[in-house]
């Protein structure tokens, strides 16, 4: 019996901490706009923290999921990559 990765508290958590912090930078830009600040300021700080806990999650997923259920393992890690990927793409560009 396969059990669904996607489901597990882990898989989730891994899954909204990066959509946190994509919230935190869209939200940023849609109440200040693009402004180029000479100094970071709490929202900065607040993506920086969200992405280091972020890195401690996928780790703990990954070392207790990946030998259990490779395959759908893989599939949340990979959509994971992909929302941390336009985390770091929102911040380039539009901060």
């Amino acid at each position: 019996m396969e059990t669904s990765v996607w489901r597990k508290p882990s898989a989730l958590l891994a899954l909204a901490v990066p959509v946190a912090a994509l919230c935190v930078v869209l939200g940023h830009v849609a109440l200040y706009g693009l402004v180029h600040e000479a100094d970071e300021g709490a929202t900065a700080h607040a993506w920086q923290l969200l992405m280091v806990a972020e890195a401690a999650l996928v780790v703990v997923f990954a070392r207790r999921w990946l030998p259990r259920a490779r395959a759908a393992t893989l599939r949340v890690l990979a959509v994971v990559a992909g929302v941390m990927l336009a985390n770091m793409a929102a911040v380039y560009f539009l901060t």
